[in-house]
């Protein structure tokens, strides 16, 4: 089923849309705000890490409008610095949902915990990071987004859905995630909901989840920019999609919805 919002190409009703990007600074995250920039998107972009951010934006300032603001989803006063920066672009389009934690705290090259060694203090703070923080941010949002009958992309997990010893904490953030898209879809009907399991990537968070091994098999996040290209240009229902299904030939239709909402 395809909707009838703006595709990733700037909507035609408005001019060079905005998108909102957590965790830019790097990986699937960096790679997404890379397209969308070059697609004519105006950008608010958010990452912890300030040089990391401050590079992105002097690139992407190159080809468009960019808002670059240092900060945690969990900080209240952020959200809304966020938020307001939307605003005054013109008001969100798109918002992508990407920045999350593997549990909470620097694992330091320790393996994953499991969850009957997991720190009570870095499995609420996996909550707040992975499911609260995106959540309070599209409430933030909302308004704007509901104008422009917008999107939002929430990034998910095959942890979600599968049971992994030692990602116990992160799935069920990830499930919880899942499960507040779907029904905040319900609720939000001038607004597309997505949750997105881009697969595994050869990410500095995957080398984090994995010390010690080598993960130079997985694709870099760029390979999997063309699924979110299409799910944007092809504007599906709101639900679950994998990349790896959006990377098909084949056409996009509602068999590719994991959980249709």
């Amino acid at each position: 089923m395809t909707n009838t919002n703006a595709s990733l190409n700037p909507n035609p009703t408005t001019a060079n849309p905005v998108a909102v990007i957590t965790g830019a600074s790097r990986g699937l995250g960096l790679e997404l705000a890379r397209e969308l920039a070059r697609t004519g998107w105006r950008l608010v972009l958010t990452a912890r890490g300030e040089p990391d951010l401050a590079r992105v934006a002097t690139e992407l300032a190159e080809l468009t409008a960019v808002k670059a603001l240092v900060g945690s989803v969990v900080d209240d006063d952020h959200r809304a610095e966020l938020a307001h920066a939307a605003a005054n672009l013109g008001g969100a389009d798109l918002l992508v949902n990407n920045a999350s934690t593997l549990a909470g705290f620097d694992l330091e090259g320790a393996p994953m915990p499991t969850l009957a060694q997991f720190p009570l203090v870095g499995l609420l703070e996996t909550f707040e990071v992975n499911v609260l923080g995106p959540l309070a941010l599209s409430q933030l949002l909302l308004p704007q987004l509901r104008l422009h009958h917008g999107r939002i992309i929430n990034i998910s997990s095959d942890a979600a859905v599968e049971a992994y010893a030692g990602w116990g904490g992160y799935g069920a953030s990830k499930a919880a995630l899942d499960h507040a898209s779907a029904i905040l879809a319900q609720e939000e009907p001038d607004v597309t909901v997505w949750s997105v399991d881009p697969g595994d990537m050869r990410t500095q968070m995957h080398a984090e989840a994995f010390p010690g091994e080598d993960i130079s098999d997985r694709p870099l996040p760029a390979a999997v920019i063309p699924a979110f290209r299409r799910l944007l240009d092809e504007n599906p229902a709101s639900g679950r999609y994998r990349a790896a299904d959006l990377l098909k030939d084949d056409v996009l239709t509602n068999d590719l919805l994991t959980e249709e909402v």
